[in-house]
């Protein structure tokens, strides 16, 4: 969901890449919500850390609650927003509402973080 929140708002300005440590799919929840925002993530993948050019890397923002975060050897700027997993048990609204909770705290936070990483003078109607 992240990932593409994190789209939404950059566009092509950011390269934006997502992993986990421990990868399997999409969660379906995810689709649905980010669908239901507008946001079609239909086609991403779960991929493992070991697939990123940590090089490369500016700024790496982990989520990862309870779950294990990995460990990166690498000097960047790194932002925790230790967020549970919203994946669990329930009917459909009650998973629905989690996936739609985790993804509007992720917005807010990207929010938050577009205000202290762009420039003074930036001017969204301009781009």
């Amino acid at each position: 969901m992240a990932e593409g929140l994190a789209r939404k708002f950059f566009g092509d300005r950011v390269l934006i890449a997502s992993a986990g440590s421990m990868p399997t799919v999409v969660n379906p929840y995810a689709i649905e919500v980010l669908e239901y925002l507008g946001i079609d993530i239909s086609s991403q993948y779960s991929k493992s850390i070991g697939t990123i050019d940590l090089d490369g890397l500016d700024l790496v923002i982990t989520l990862c609650a309870e779950e294990v975060c990995p460990i990166l050897p690498i000097k960047v700027k790194k932002w925790h927003w230790p967020l549970p997993d919203p994946a669990g048990e329930g009917d459909h609204k009650t998973q629905f509402l989690r996936f739609f909770s985790t993804a509007v705290e992720i917005n807010r936070r990207l929010l938050e973080a577009m205000l202290e990483i762009l420039p003074p003078d930036y001017t969204a109607l301009e781009r």
